[in-house]
């Protein structure tokens, strides 16, 4: 899996949604997670899964929802289609949420069938909200391992708290230490990898340069907790490797739904071995009555 960054390079021409990589060639963990933006069997498998995910999360009846996830996150189009009103910050006005994923074989499930919601792409700082009052939203979405660039997570927690209404949810997704391990090793980090398992903050470098901070899924729960929003559940984002699902795909290109399907069922268990941790918190209260 690659995390995305938007300072990356351009992916070669061989990852493209028109040639599958050969899964026989060997990539460096670098290779694997630096980018996101590659239209490669593991990455159209990758936001299926991200898709699906977001399906089952959103609210039962329309809402305000608040997208810190940066426009590389197909989330938003989603949300607007299942009825809710999505404001989304960006980094630029020039800049627009990428379009909505889906599978062709119809296995992600379908937004729910009522009149679609409207999505306000609003320029601003995802890290401070303080353009926006308290309790002004249903749910956030913070996917897209937007708090693992904010390596001051509590504080952007803290903001998300403020902004939810009493029962309002957030959905986020951090880089797992998992991830940063690999990276360490990747990069001789030999001294850093020896107390990246007890390390209360682990910080990781990546290959253009930025900072991302990985976390335990214990570690992911203290800090939701200590910001006053309640825990309900952690799961890996995915647990197939990208060698699996390209071999897969290579073999059978009309499997992703498949694969997709024996993800979601996978990423309920208690072992937490993916490299990104999916997460859904809950501001205490009664849950927003509907509009």
């Amino acid at each position: 899996m690659r995390p995305s960054s938007n300072s990356a390079s351009r992916p070669p021409e061989h990852e493209t949604a028109e040639a599958v990589p050969d899964s026989r060639t060997a990539r460096s963990a670098a290779a694997h997670f630096a980018t996101s933006d590659s239209l490669s069997a593991y990455w159209r498998f990758y936001w299926a899964v991200a898709d699906a995910q977001l399906a089952r999360w959103l609210p039962e009846e329309p809402g305000r929802i608040l997208d810190l996830s940066g426009p590389d996150f197909r989330g938003a189009p989603r949300a607007v289609a299942d009825g809710h009103d999505v404001v989304t910050l960006l980094p630029s006005a020039d800049l627009r949420p990428r379009r909505q994923l889906t599978l062709v074989n119809g296995h992600v499930p379908a937004a729910r069938r009522r009149s679609p919601g409207r999505l306000h792409p609003v320029v601003g700082d995802t890290t401070f909200l303080s353009g926006f009052t308290g309790g002004a939203f249903d749910g956030v979405l913070a996917d897209n391992r937007v708090l693992s660039r904010h390596l001051a997570t509590e504080a952007s927690l803290g903001e998300i708290a403020r902004v939810l209404r009493p029962g309002g949810r957030v959905l986020l997704c951090v880089d797992s230490v998992v991830l940063g391990m690999a990276l360490l090793a990747e990069q001789d980090c030999w001294p850093e990898l020896s107390f990246a398992p007890r390390a209360d903050v682990l910080l990781v470098p990546w290959p253009d340069g930025s900072i991302t901070r990985c976390f335990t899924a214990e570690q992911i729960g203290e800090v939701v907790t200590d910001v006053g929003l309640e825990l309900d559940w952690i799961r890996p984002r995915t647990v197939l490797s990208a060698s699996t699902v390209e071999m897969m795909l290579a073999r059978d290109s009309q499997a992703l739904g498949r694969l997709v399907d024996m993800e979601l069922r996978a990423a309920e268990s208690d072992d937490y071995v993916g490299v990104h941790l999916l997460a859904s918190a809950r501001k205490p209260g009664p849950a927003p009555q509907p509009r």
